[in-house]
């Protein structure tokens, strides 16, 4: 018998897999949300700390793209397959629309951080689900979580009273 045969080998329990997508899927969805809104808040930032602020949230930005592709890539490992196209980001995100225009500091970090719980809010349910699920996915969920949590900190400093 050869070793040369490269068939996929089903290692994944289906189940254990589409509830990883279950909890994983909301995730990257709402981390997408934050990407494109980040973003937008960044391009969009007024105020007289402009500059650290601008910084936080191109970091921001980095990291929520960094942390999607780490959870839709967990989905995909276990043989599913993930729809994060801007259609379906804006379609399922449960975060609320940004100001138009240009916006000041303290009110744009408000918004950013209501957008940063949004997705943590889906990121702590997939750690709490995935506990007795797949504890790999749940990993993943506290990474992620450990992250945001820090930006969501970072952002927070600057309008804390």
């Amino acid at each position: 018998m050869s070793n040369t045969d490269t068939t996929p080998k089903a290692t994944t329990n289906p189940d254990v897999a589409a509830g990883t997508a279950q909890f994983l899927t909301p995730v990257v969805i709402e981390l997408e949300a934050l990407v494109v809104n980040g973003k937008q808040a960044h391009w969009n930032l007024r105020g007289s700390n402009f500059i650290g602020v601008h910084e936080l949230l191109d970091t921001l930005v980095a990291d929520a793209q960094e942390w999607a592709d780490l959870a839709a890539e967990r989905i995909v490992a276990l043989g599913l397959p993930i729809d994060a196209r801007i259609a379906t980001v804006a379609a399922n995100t449960k975060a609320s629309p940004l100001s138009d225009g240009f916006v000041q500091s303290d009110k744009s970090i408000a918004e950013v951080i209501g957008q940063i719980d949004v997705a943590l809010d889906a990121v702590n349910t997939a750690v709490r689900e995935l506990d007795e699920l797949d504890q790999t996915s749940q990993d993943v969920a506290i990474e992620i979580a450990r992250g945001l949590d820090k930006d969501r900190w970072l952002l927070f400093a600057h309008i804390a009273k």
